[in-house]
């Protein structure tokens, strides 16, 4: 039986940050990853670095437009290059914990022997069992497919991380779900050149977002090209010739959607099969997330569970702040906790952006706020003229007793670059005034918030 201070499952952005603070404090660390292609975590080799990668190089074809074959060129071009990028990221990822003398990384699947004792099976071959004081489940989240008839035996079905990896640009693609990724892809492609499709069962477009500014997304997309059939159900999937056909049943009777590639976008589960946690008595919610309290430990107080396996909101960036949680717990003075870590901004990488922290209108409403609202298109800023992309809508909700900013969403250029403000404005209960007379660079979009808060004036 191997001895380590403390054990790492999943080398994601929480795990990964940790062990090299805890090598630091001199403790010795195993870090377990099942895969090689995934050192560094979901976040820079199958999610956020990959596609916003492919984002900009799918604004830069549509902006040099040409035939279908001159952009399938440019989308063969735009995949070697996410390729190198996520390639150098993984490398550097895995030699800042492999080569540090107190982490010892292993290549393999862990399970749970008991509380204290994981048993590794080895990619090479082989089982390690290591025992450790602490132990800290990292493991992310996997793409669920529903179960639709013909859908997982589709050679033209893809969940998002394989669609990265196609090098040929499918004339038409069908998405399933109208979510976030869902979104994100459909923009992507339809810059890329792609016929997009999206199908969700749902009426509403984006449920959980501001309904107007939604309704200004929603037609955005539309304006360029992207169908989105809401209210309809999926029937089945099978295979005519050398392409896929989607049978769908929409409000207006029955379609069948021709497909060069269909991707599934249908939501993400956490990872916790195989790992045995009912031998360590690590207790799940009701959706198979890993129970935690508000300082990230399980059931078991010597393990720990951060990132998407806790559920919640699935960015790296919380998964880093899940770090500096359990970081206070071990290291520091345990103040920080997930109840005070603010409002949580988020960015959907459409084009243009849209990027929200905060309440809606409806939710301010329903939580008692007596509120204003603070509006301001897009064409409006200079900014957005200067870059030809005048498309979109600003929007802030305000306390009206206290001019505190409840929340924001902006759908404009840049908007990912913004929102930051506005969250640090919300953290720090600073008034909507002081950013309305604030001096800001110029010309820039984050300008626009003058103007924005002006409008309530």
């Amino acid at each position: 039986m191997n001895k380590a201070d403390v054990v790492i499952i999943g080398f994601g952005k929480g795990g990964k940050t940790l062990a090299g603070a805890l090598a630091a404090a001199e403790k010795k660390i195993v870090m377990v990853e099942k895969s090689s292609r995934m050192y560094g975590g979901t976040c820079i080799n199958v999610a956020c670095i990959p596609t916003k990668s492919l984002v900009h190089s799918a604004a830069l074809s549509a902006a040099q437009g040409g035939s279908f074959t001159e952009r399938e060129a440019r989308f063969a071009a735009a995949i070697a290059e996410k390729d190198r990028l996520t390639a150098m990221l993984r490398g550097k990822n895995y030699h800042k914990l492999a080569d540090n003398k107190n982490i010892t990384v292993l290549d393999g699947m862990a399970s749970f022997l008991s509380p204290a004792k994981v048993r590794v099976q080895l990619t090479a071959g082989g089982s390690q069992d290591i025992e450790a004081e602490q132990i800290f489940i990292n493991t992310g989240a996997r793409p669920f497919v529903p179960p639709i008839p013909g859908l997982k035996e589709s050679k033209y079905a893809y969940v998002s991380e394989a669609l990265l990896d196609i090098e040929t640009l499918p004339e038409k693609l069908v998405i399933i779900g109208g979510g976030y990724i869902g979104m994100e892809f459909a923009s992507m492609y339809a810059n890329f050149g792609s016929t997009v499709t999206v199908v969700q069962d749902g009426e509403v477009f984006l449920p959980r977002e501001d309904a107007e500014v939604a309704a200004v997304v929603l037609k955005s997309l539309e304006d360029r090209g992207i169908v989105i059939l809401r209210s309809t159900k999926i029937n089945s999937v099978q295979e005519a010739g050398n392409k896929a056909q989607v049978l769908v049943t929409t409000p207006e009777g029955d379609r069948v959607l021709d497909a060069d590639a269909i991707l599934v976008a249908t939501g993400r589960r956490p990872n916790v099969e195989g790992l045995g946690l009912e031998k360590a008595g690590v207790v799940l919610t009701e959706r198979g997330a890993v129970k935690t309290d508000a300082r990230l430990q399980t059931s078991v107080p010597h393990i720990y569970a951060m990132g998407d396996v806790v559920g919640g909101l699935q960015f790296t960036y919380v998964s880093l702040d899940d770090y500096r949680i359990v970081s206070s717990q071990l290291l520091g003075k345990g103040e920080r906790t997930t109840a005070n870590r603010g409002a949580v901004p988020y960015s959907v990488f459409l084009d243009p952006p849209f990027s929200r922290v905060g309440l809606s209108e409806k939710e301010a409403l329903e939580k008692g706020y007596k509120i204003k609202i603070a509006r301001l298109p897009a064409a409006a800023i200079p900014k957005a003229q200067v870059l030809q992309k005048p498309v979109g809508l600003l929007k802030a909700i305000i306390d009206a007793d206290t001019d505190l900013i409840l929340g924001a969403h902006l759908f404009c250029e840049e908007s990912y670059e913004i929102i930051n403000l506005l969250k640090l404005a919300i953290d720090a209960k600073v008034p909507y005034t002081v950013l309305r007379d604030n001096i800001y660079t110029h010309p820039t979009m984050t300008e626009g918030l003058n103007d924005l808060f002006a409008s309530l004036s």
